[in-house]
């Protein structure tokens, strides 16, 4: 089934997941020009599973918390004009023997219709969810998601995946079955190792599956995946921390030993525990732990996205108006997505893009530089967004850009390199950049001299097409001795603006590289530019 198409005035889509534990919400605006706007997203806890899995029935109070949960939802979508709901329910539903009638309830109370997914389409939803969201490049990732009443793995790399998996074991599923007699107290080791094996048991076909596969990064997903970090950051005491987002099986195992030891409400005192997942959260160390152990996985990366962003990246796949969905990288798209979200000049951005890159290339062959494809990359989405800012303010652009793309959630990149592209592009015009102005965490000296380096090719880009009109054709480095380096500039017609623009940086560029910047216009029709002479 094909997703409807998009007017003029855009279409607003709630994605809804009902899990074990807790109700997540998405509510996403699509727009005319083949961006979308995340208007909000939310999530509250409803313990849907809790008591269910003892009898395969969802009790009445959990139902009732649900319809709640969902009619508040719905009616908060409604506000801000979502005309269209996509909404599943996942392991509680899908294995409950009551199952209709908490969907009765959904739709005559919620007006909710809502789809009963399988475990295998749970974890096809989440691997989209997730894996668009992060540059993987070649490599290829194991991922995991542990809820409240199943587990989903998958195996795939940026496109791909090659093993979708889910387990019925769950952090409110386990701690019913082996934990809920003494849930007041601390868990003795005889308790832990008995929850592990029964893991291990549910796992080990597939874990031998999986070793013969090669893994170059494992990646988590979930909040007691997400809290498990957190608890690992800012509980235990490190000399060298780990980075922020990284779950190590060593501080894995030093959290699940501090955790085990405390009673139910001095473990809700913990640093960095969400207390409300303190009755469940060792049930889901127990799970990740094992599969790290049998997997020999060092360590996990973790992310916040998940199901609802799967099901936002399926509904755009089947979208006639998002025609280069999935065929883009995640960084391409979200950058992308940035752009048109702002409403840039497209052709004028993907103008300077190309004329700021032939700069780079032929800088590089001059030996103006000796950067390589991750700077090149980071130019490239910098020179295409230079312009977002004028989304605020045509005053003061190259600052609201700044701005906006330092605080934008672009996937696919780790912080310091959208702090580098935000530097890029803030530098684009009016002050010249220097190195007490950038604004970059744990930058070294020399990626600082690169971001001042890449943010005057930029400089150089946008007065190559001053008048936006583009102009310029093509542009290079061609000559270069120990003063001065020449750069030519192809153009058909008279294009006086961008030569005055680029001759407005010779001082600029001078200061930077130590040499002094000639102008050469080229005509392809006459030799020279287009008054017939070649130096200026």
């Amino acid at each position: 089934m094909r997703a409807k198409k998009i007017g003029a005035a855009g279409r607003v889509v709630a994605f809804i997941d009902i899990g074990t534990n807790s109700v997540r919400m998405l509510v996403v605006r699509f727009n005319a020009n083949h961006s979308y706007s995340i208007l909000t997203r939310q999530k509250q806890q409803v313990r849907l599973g809790d008591g269910e899995f003892d009898d395969e029935e969802i009790k009445p109070e959990a139902i009732d918390r649900a319809s709640l949960v969902c009619r508040k939802f719905v009616d908060l979508a409604r506000t801000h004009s979502a005309e269209e709901f996509v909404a599943v329910a996942t392991s509680a539903a899908r294995e409950a023997s009551n199952q209709t009638e908490l969907l009765d309830r959904l739709r005559r109370e919620a007006l909710l219709d809502v789809r009963v997914v399988s475990g295998r389409e749970e974890a096809r939803l989440i691997y989209l969810g997730v894996a668009s969201g992060m540059h993987l490049g070649d490599r290829q990732a194991f991922f995991i998601d542990i809820g409240g009443g199943s587990t989903e793995i998958s195996l795939g790399g940026q496109q791909q995946f090659q093993m979708l998996e889910s387990f019925r074991l769950g952090a409110i599923r386990l701690t019913n079955l082996f934990l809920s007699q003494n849930l007041a107290g601390p868990v003795r080791p005889d308790q832990y190792k008995v929850v592990q094996q029964y893991v291990k048991n549910a796992i080990i076909h597939t874990v031998q599956k999986i070793k013969k596969q090669k893994i170059d990064l494992a990646v988590g997903s979930s909040g007691s995946i997400m809290n498990l970090a957190d608890i690992a950051q800012k509980a235990l005491q490190k000399d060298i921390p780990s980075p922020p987002g990284i779950l190590t099986y060593r501080d894995l195992k030093k959290v699940i030993d501090l955790l085990c030891s405390l009673p139910l409400e001095e473990r809700r005192k913990v640093p960095g525990i969400n207390p409300e997942r303190a009755d469940i959260i060792i049930a889901g160390a127990v799970i990740l732990e094992t599969f790290m152990k049998e997997l020999s996985l060092e360590s996990v990366t973790t992310t916040s996205r998940g199901l609802q962003d799967g099901l936002l990246a399926d509904y755009l796949s089947k979208m006639e108006d998002y025609p280069l969905f999935g065929t883009l990288s995640p960084r391409e798209t979200s950058v992308l997505q940035l752009g048109r979200s702002c409403v840039i000049n497209e052709a004028h951005a993907r103008t300077v893009t190309r004329l700021v890159l032939e700069i780079f290339d032929s800088a590089k062959e001059m030996k103006l530089h000796d950067y390589g494809e991750w700077e090149r990359e980071l130019l490239e989405y910098a020179a295409f967004l230079h312009d977002i800012g004028s989304f605020i303010s045509f005053t003061n652009h190259h600052a609201h850009t700044y701005y906006i793309i330092k605080n934008s959630d672009l996937l696919g990149f780790d912080q310091k390199e959208i702090d580098i592209m935000a530097n890029i592009a803030r530098f684009h015009r009016k002050k010249k950049p220097r190195k007490k102005h950038l604004d970059i965490v744990e930058i070294a000296d020399h990626e600082q001299r690169m971001v001042l380096v890449l943010a005057m090719f930029v400089r150089l880009g946008e007065s190559l097409d001053r008048s936006h009109a583009g102009l310029v054709e093509h542009t290079k480095f061609v000559r270069a001795d120990k003063n001065e380096i020449v750069l030519d500039i192809v153009a058909q017609n008279d294009c006086q603006l961008e030569v005055w623009g680029v001759e407005a940086e010779q001082k600029a560029f001078e200061k930077v590289f130590s040499k002094r910047l000639v102008i050469n216009v080229i005509s392809p029709r006459t030799g020279g530019d287009a008054n017939g002479h070649r130096d200026i």
